[in-house]
């Protein structure tokens, strides 16, 4: 039997993934084995995981205090460079959801999942699963509820002693079914499954739960308890458990009804499932049966169901079981929130205008068009409000994007108007101001100081630029020109206003304010402060803008100080999470990986392979929690009040779960834009992990939307030589194509052919080819060295 500290040691060396029950098979897994062996007096005292030691915290502390990203760029300098397990011992997993100053939300503060049958805008009805299988809350956690009890009594929780509860997983990996393994303060074991889905005898959306219960070891029966918020159930006529009209519950046979609980008794030396289905909006329903085979068929439903949503859009398919089970989730869980920046908590309604484009513009680019035009058409509703110059310029930006993947020309007709006046408004802005600078508008959502902001003003610049594009494009001179000379006019003012206050750093970094003309000063350590906790946050809008030109000496030299300045951690965005710590802030430290999106979009338009896949390892394995892929729009690094597992601030967020879609389709797939914000080329497979065309591995790409059609192009390692696969888009914008193999280390290209004839145009110390000019159908042969 391991100690709990001995298990603390173990979990945080073993990668998550692997501690796991098979039930069935009676092996218990590692993290049930720290709980009390059956019968234990003192079991139920033993229920956390303790404070986490103090040569833990003393390393947490040494790389927050650290100017560099110390753990990541250790990685980056080991041979197999990162990967999920090396990012995953850094960290104790993400377990809890706080609110504003560490507030843990719902009733056991731990996480939960957003579990739903959305429409095109998203979900009406959200049946929130908390992670530990205790409770289900209906759509908010200070709503209705059903709670699960297990134990000799059925008063204990089910999940409630965290250190007796398997790690959470999700159905095949990916699918939206919840699936743990607890034991109780008795030693009993039982297994959990639970999901929502869509029946026919009710409108409501339906959460289903299996528990089954191994009493076969123990002296004594087991009450397996199912409780809801609502009062004086009554068993209706067809076996229902109902309130006047309304139908709560379905239950299978056996239940007993008293007051607001369902139970069940399940004898001493026996094991038995029972099945409970909750409706989260209570309604009169027809008649149901609920057994076994009625809640496989509804499990076989919702299968079916994410699998026809997945199968319409892009694939992009990768030899990490983890990764491509990671998006998948994803883009599930996207698919539910659509516009909303969270389910269940105090974000739930809200909109933050470019966040919400930024994310519907990544479903776009994974072939989920209705959902892409839906959410940006929630975004033209809304109120530009205090930062208007910014959703301005978000929206503009959002509809270039969305034309170019799709060229819907109909919706753009739709909105011209609208944007054009945009253009109008910018253009009288400038005309007003000799600094060539938009006015001075709120800083952000929660920063209230008015600036004129880098960070926003560039997004209206590169929305301008790009409607130019696409108006010159759909023959809208006029507006196109109107556009471009606004663009070029704020353009150079944003330059201007730049050079003027930035500063180069001692170390040879370059410090570029985001309240420009203000007289910002640089920061030692970012996040050591509000203002540069903030700085850190939004700057990556103006990096991934383009603004200063990919690979410049301005982008450079702002990388550098990223890099130099405590920007990072295991390649994650960081942040003083004054949310979760409050004043400690800036002591503490914590991640915000919504602002990753426009960091990886940077970090390709500047080809930094290796930091990209510092990145996606870091959202991976530190920036969600295992097996489940949650994360929130923040998350804490040092242990919140000492407690082992980390803490997220109101997951789920979409624009967290598209910083890591983002960053892993330019991985595989990243456009190049010429000087004027026209797309010119693509990069396939350009930061890949090495490790990905390992032989007998192989990447593939489908029918992803670009901005000259639809790619597709597989890759596959075997027996020394790479073959390769391109279907080239015919567009007659498409003026640059390159493939890069990125080979194991020690490996590199030694030569190629194409199309079965010796091709030269190929980089050996890269294994970059330049495939530029070619079109049609493409085959490459790459001769590869052996591993050294």
């Amino acid at each position: 039997m391991l100690t709990l500290e001995a298990y603390a040691r173990v979990l945080h060396t073993t990668p998550v993934g692997r501690v796991r029950t098979a039930f069935a098979a009676g092996i218990v897994a590692l993290v049930l084995a720290c709980g009390a062996p059956a019968g234990a007096r003192d079991a139920s005292t033993k229920c956390g995981l303790g404070r986490v030691s103090g040569a833990y915290a003393a390393s947490v502390r040494h790389a927050l205090n650290a100017g560099r990203d110390v753990w990541g760029e250790e990685l980056l300098r080991s041979r197999e460079g990162p990967t999920y397990n090396n990012v995953a011992r850094r960290l104790t997993p993400l377990f809890y959801a706080a609110g504003p100053r560490g507030d843990r939300i719902g009733d056991s503060g731990v996480y939960y999942l957003p579990f739903a049958w959305p429409t095109l805008f998203g979900a009406q009805a959200i049946a929130l699963h908390v992670a530990d299988g205790g409770t289900i809350y209906a759509s908010r956690t200070n709503g209705p509820k059903l709670t699960i009890s297990v134990g000799s009594r059925g008063s204990e929780r089910y999940g409630r002693c965290v250190a007796r509860l398997s790690t959470p997983q999700l159905l095949a990996g990916y699918l939206p079914a919840l699936e743990t393994h607890y034991v109780d303060a008795g030693g009993v074991h039982y297994a959990q499954e639970s999901f929502a889905a869509r029946i026919g005898v009710t409108r409501s959306l339906v959460s289903f739960v299996r528990l089954t219960a191994d009493a076969t070891h123990v002296a004594h029966s087991v009450k397996l308890s199912f409780s809801t918020s609502a009062r004086h159930l009554t068993v209706a006529g067809d076996g229902s458990i109902a309130r006047g009209i309304n139908t709560h519950l379905f239950v299978s046979d056996g239940a007993r009804v008293r007051g607001s609980t369902v139970s069940y008794v399940v004898p001493a030396g026996q094991s038995e499932s029972v099945y409970a289905a909750w409706l989260i909006d209570p309604a009169p329903t027809s008649a149901f049966t609920l057994d076994e085979d009625s809640y496989r068929s509804a499990r076989q439903a919702l299968a079916t169901y994410w699998a026809r949503k997945l199968t319409g859009s892009a694939t992009f398919e990768v030899p990490e079981v983890r990764v491509q089970n990671a998006e998948r989730s994803l883009l599930i869980q996207n698919l539910a929130l659509a516009w909303r920046y969270s389910a269940g908590n105090g974000y739930n309604s809200r909109v933050f205008t470019p966040e919400m484009v930024d994310a519907a513009g990544v479903m776009g680019e994974y072939g989920f068009k209705d959902v892409n035009r839906a959410t940006l058409d929630v975004a033209s509703w809304r109120k530009l409000s205090w930062t208007a110059n910014w959703r301005m310029g978000a929206r503009l930006l959002g509809t270039a994007r969305y034309y170019r993947l799709f060229h819907d020309r109909a919706y753009l007709a739709g909105h011209t108007r609208r944007l054009g006046s945009y253009a109008t408004r910018l253009r009288a802005q400038l005309v007003a101001r000799r600094s060539r600078l938009l006015r001075r508008e709120r800083f952000s959502a929660d920063v209230w100081l008015e600036v004129y902001g880098l960070h926003s003003q560039t997004v209206a610049w590169e929305g301008l630029r790009e409607m130019a594009s696409v108006w010159a494009e759909t023959g809208q001179t006029e507006l196109a020109w109107r556009a471009r000379a606004v663009a070029s006019r704020l353009g150079a003012g944003l330059r201007r206003a730049a050079q003027r206050s930035a500063r180069r750093m001692r170390d040879g970094s370059l410090f570029v304010p985001i309240r420009l003309l203000d007289g910002e000063r640089p920061y030692s350590r970012l996040t050591a402060s509000r203002p540069g906790s903030y700085w850190n946050l939004v700057m990556p809008y103006a990096l991934a803008s383009g603004i200063f030109p990919p690979d410049g000496t301005r982008a450079r030299g702002t990388l550098r100080y990223l890099r130099a300045h405590g920007s990072l951690l295991l390649g994650l965005v960081r942040a003083g999470a004054y949310t979760l710590y409050g004043l400690s802030g800036s002591k503490n430290s914590g991640t915000d990986e919504v602002y990753g999106l426009s960091l990886a979009r940077f970090l390709a338009d500047n080809d930094r392979p290796d930091l990209l896949v510092l990145s996606l390892y870091g959202q991976l394995a530190a920036g969600m929690t295992h097996g489940t892929y949650v994360s929130g729009e923040a998350a804490t690094v040092s242990p919140l009040g000492g407690a082992y597992y980390r803490a997220m601030f109101r997951p789920p967020n979409s624009a967290s779960n598209s910083a890591f879609l983002e960053t892993l389709r330019l991985m595989l797939v990243h456009e190049v834009r010429g000087s004027k914000g026209a797309p010119r080329g693509l990069e396939l497979a350009f930061a890949t992990p090495r490790s990905w065309l390992v032989n007998g591995r192989q990447i593939a790409v489908r029918e992803a939307p670009t901005s000259f059609g639809r790619l597709s192009y597989n890759v596959a390692a075997k027996d020394g030589e790479v073959d390769a696969w391109i279907d080239v888009p015919e567009s007659v914008t498409l003026k640059t194509l390159k493939l890069r193999l990125r080979l194991p280390r020690g490996q590199r290209v030694l030569h190629v052919d194409l199309d079965g004839s010796r091709y030269s145009r190929f980089d050996p110390a890269t294994g970059t080819l330049n495939l530029s000019g070619r079109r049609g159908s493409l085959f490459v042969q790459a001769r590869v060295s052996p591993t050294r």
